[in-house]
Order: structure tokens, then C-alpha cells, then sequence
């Protein structure tokens, strides 16, 4: 059974950082492209960023320069690092593998950036 649990997130003004943490368990990162969505209010859930089986990553254009994505293998999570944070950044972020599945939704964490 696949369970995400999101982490890390919280109340920040513009320019700050956050680290968002997600913790998995049931899936094998390796075989897996493993990735962060976010949806912003009144909008639909998109992915944010991705990392592959071997480690590549790729991100949308919105969020490209500012935030990375990461994992440690052996605490199966991954992570994402959040730098130069826009108001327009704000929304609650969950971690999927990529393409999604419905029921490896998590409860995500809220990040709201605001002065």
C-alpha cells in the first residue's frame, strides 16, 4: 500500500525559501518518476517539478531557477527547495509519481507566501 505524507510547509513573504518534505512508502523511488504539484486556489493542480528513476529532473518554466527537486533513497523521501518564492507560488503542494495516480494523493501541505 503507497502512502505520501507532505511536509514542510507554511507562511513565508516574498524572496523567502522553504523546504518541502515527502515521505513515501509502498513505491521504490528507482522505479519510479516521482514528482511535486501544486494547486493554486481557484486552479487546477499541476506538476511543478520531477525527478526520474536515474535522477533527472525537469521543471515547469513557472518555477524553473528557483526551485529544486531532490530525494535521499535511503529515507525514501523526496524533497523539494523552494528559493525566491512569488506570491503567485502560493497553493497546497503534494508529491505523486508522475503521471499521477488518484489514490496516492496525500492530504499536501499548504504554502502560502504573502507579505
Amino acid at each position: 500500500q503507497v502512502q505520501l505524507v507532505e511536509s514542510g510547509g507554511g507562511l513565508v513573504q516574498p524572496g523567502g525559501s522553504l523546504r518541502l518534505s515527502c515521505a513515501a512508502s509502498g513505491l521504490i523511488f528507482k522505479l519510479n518518476v516521482m514528482g511535486w504539484y501544486r494547486q493554486a486556489p481557484g486552479k487546477q493542480r499541476e506538476l511543478v517539478a520531477r525527478i526520474t528513476g536515474d535522477g533527472n529532473t525537469n521543471y515547469a518554466d513557472s518555477v524553473k531557477g528557483r526551485f529544486t527537486i531532490s530525494r535521499d533513497i535511503a529515507k525514501n523521501t523526496v524533497y523539494l527547495q523552494m528559493d525566491s518564492l512569488k506570491p503567485e507560488d502560493t497553493g497546497v503542494y503534494y508529491c505523486n509519481v508522475v503521471p499521477s495516480i488518484i489514490r496516492y494523493w496525500g492530504q499536501g501541505t499548504q504554502v502560502t507566501i504573502s507579505s
